[in-house]
């Protein structure tokens, strides 16, 4: 999957003006894109190292770390922001190479893939929005931890509380990695300049305007896990009822984490949504 012995490291492209790390896996005919969420400590190999392999049997896939997060750079003075993501990810594709890409989004990847299909509809194949952003919503207690989040192993394992149904994805010894995680040099300066108080504004910043959104003609497929404490599941009622050729799946005793909680399952409908004509 990369090209070096520490899995989240792969190779690196100029995106935009900013040196972005992504992972890359499958030779398929078409390219799947994959955008991380924004928890702290994230890097997409957190994120989609248990879907990376399934799609790469059928799809080329490229998983980037967007500017602030893992390990691509974070040039001194930039102004994090939606349509900052959403230009880093375009100027990868153009990077690379890839005229269009099936967009693969969760959460505040969700609303990044969403700006880009309305901005550049031409460059999206088709979208798979996972517990995703991007439209307009009181900001949760579960969202509140996770971007109000302080360098502590206490305050990880709260973090994680509210990111997984089942118990037993939350253990002191995940929350040990990803509070270690979260430490590297950079990292959570980068993070806590994101979303500082009060940020309801920045749940506001990550949305799409709905006209714009209804205008989208792309097929779109829907994840989200029932119990979902970090972004309701309403939110993807709404981006349904908006977007004309939407199908929506609601996974139970599922948080946050659809792709790691409801693995199989996330990696059989999504790939057969992709596939389909």
């Amino acid at each position: 999957m990369t090209t070096t012995e520490k899995p989240e490291i792969g190779q690196s492209a100029e995106a935009n003006g900013i040196r972005t790390n992504y992972l890359e896996a499958g030779k398929g005919d078409e390219t799947v894109l994959l955008i991380h969420g924004s928890g702290p400590g994230v890097t997409s190999y957190a994120n989609w190292r248990l879907v990376i392999p399934a799609l790469a049997e059928d799809f080329h896939v490229f998983a980037p770390d967007m500017v602030g997060f893992g390990y691509s750079d974070r040039p001194e003075g930039i102004e994090y922001g939606l349509d900052t993501w959403a230009n880093q990810t375009v100027g990868l594709m153009d990077a690379l190479g890839i005229r269009q890409a099936h967009l693969v989004g969760n959460s505040f990847g969700g609303a990044i893939a969403l700006r880009i299909a309305a901005q550049h509809p031409e460059r999206v194949g088709k979208l798979v929005l996972m517990g995703s952003m991007g439209v307009s919503f009181p900001i949760t207690e579960g969202l509140e931890r996770v971007w109000g989040y302080e360098a502590s192993f206490e305050s990880m394992r709260k973090v994680l509380d509210v990111f997984a149904y089942s118990r037993e994805l939350v253990n002191d010894e995940l929350a040990q990695v990803r509070y270690e995680g979260s430490i590297q040099p950079g990292f959570q300066e980068a993070f806590s300049a994101m979303f500082p108080a009060p940020r309801q504004r920045w749940v506001e910043a990550m949305a799409t305007p709905e006209e714009q959104i209804r205008a989208l003609p792309h097929r779109t497929f829907i994840v989200h896990g029932r119990e979902d404490k970090v972004i309701p599941v309403s939110n993807s009622y709404q981006l349904e009822g908006l977007i004309d050729n939407a199908d929506l799946a609601v996974f139970s005793h599922c948080g946050h984490w659809s792709m790691i909680e409801r693995t199989a399952d996330f990696n059989r409908l999504v790939r057969d949504f992709l596939l389909s004509e």
